[in-house]
């Protein structure tokens, strides 16, 4: 399912128009980006966590050339599924 998918669904499960069911998505999207910018989480029960983990410094290798290359540390968003998206799933 890719973006505009997922709105018609929202629109159809909602019984609003697209355009509100996009500008919904979009504020959603825009608000969970904002709050792990600022290094916080998201957290929506029964569907998951949003949250900010660390990545260490690395040596890794440039596959074209085999030249060893410093990878730099990172902030990395992530996702931890909570139980009611596990057991929807499974």
């Amino acid at each position: 399912m890719n973006k505009s998918e997922l709105i018609d669904q929202i629109a159809k499960s909602a019984d609003i128009s697209k355009a509100a069911a996009g500008r919904a998505l979009d504020a959603m999207i825009g608000s969970v980006k904002s709050s792990l910018k600022k290094g916080g989480s998201v957290t929506l029960v029964g569907f998951g966590t949003f949250h900010v983990g660390k990545r260490a410094a690395r040596s890794g290798r440039n596959p074209r050339t085999g030249a060893a290359i410093k990878i730099k540390a990172a902030k990395v968003p992530k996702f931890r599924a909570g139980k009611g998206l596990k057991d929807a799933v499974n």
